[in-house]
């Protein structure tokens, strides 16, 4: 194995190319995997921010190689995803237009079985520019299993009858469809800085605590700050994120460790 970044009980961080880092995990030993791969948007356009006129260019990371190089990507991090999952294990990929459609294809190619496509609905999304388009105001998230005949972890009681006060589409005691409303990062999430395509916790809560149990193995190959891991150890599983750039690193470790002094304080009252 490769030496972690970071590495804490239930919380191991890696710094490098995920393809890499994934071939030496151990195969059929993840239970789940959370991927927000790079959009590929970085073109120079604009965008809005807090109401201010923004910049789209996110770092290299971010830049499209073209239809077929950009193509060839997705197929090669998800296939050292697959290796890795166990047999029942699932994945989830969220990404807009730009990206998420080539994931679903490349998902299928790959031989993963899709469950469902998820449509986060953002109530505070930012408006268009232009005035030429709708305006953006929803995510997709695709849901896949591994192996087709596997038996996959779904916590339906859960996700019926739980309390979701962040979600005004819910209705208690009905069950959760596709639809997902719930707002962007609050600021509170920000506390340490930023990531340009940082999820909301509770969405990633909403996430873990569908497909997963208890003491299960979380992987997040684009871990950019970590939402997915401060999600995965607060609810008990352990996690394991992968990223390029250790400034992103090094925000995630500042949350974590936040977290786990708050915790800890808690625990001791």
């Amino acid at each position: 194995m490769p030496t972690p970044y970071y590495s804490k009980p239930r919380f191991t961080l890696y710094h490098g190319n995920c393809m890499d880092t994934l071939a030496e995990l151990p195969e059929n030993s993840v239970d789940m995997v959370f991927a927000d791969p790079p959009y590929l948007l970085s073109n120079g356009g604009f965008t809005v921010h807090a109401g201010r006129r923004v910049s789209v260019n996110k770092g290299e990371w971010d830049k499209s190689n073209g239809l077929k190089k950009d193509f060839e990507f997705h197929l090669e991090w998800i296939l050292a995803v697959r290796r890795v999952l166990k047999p029942h294990g699932t994945i989830w990929i969220s990404g807009t237009y730009h990206s998420i459609y080539q994931c679903g294809f490349a998902l299928q190619v790959r031989k993963f079985h899709i469950l469902n496509d998820i449509a986060w609905f953002k109530p505070n999304a930012s408006p268009n520019l232009s005035c030429r388009f709708f305006t953006a105001s929803h995510e997709t998230l695709i849901w896949a299993r591994k192996d087709k005949k596997a038996k996959h972890i779904f916590n339906y009681n859960l996700m019926k009858n739980g309390k979701w006060p962040e979600d005004q589409l819910k209705k208690p005691g009905l069950q959760m469809r596709s639809v997902w409303a719930m707002g962007t990062p609050k600021t509170i999430e920000k506390k340490f800085g930023k990531h340009p395509t940082q999820k909301p916790e509770n969405l990633l809560k909403r996430i873990v605590l569908a497909s997963t149990n208890k003491g299960d193995l979380i992987i997040d190959p684009f871990t950019g700050s970590s939402t997915t891991g401060i999600a995965a150890y607060l609810l008990g599983r352990s996690f394991i994120g992968i990223d390029t750039d250790k400034k992103y690193l090094n925000l995630s470790i500042k949350r974590f460790e936040e977290l786990h002094r708050n915790l800890k304080k808690k625990s001791s009252l």
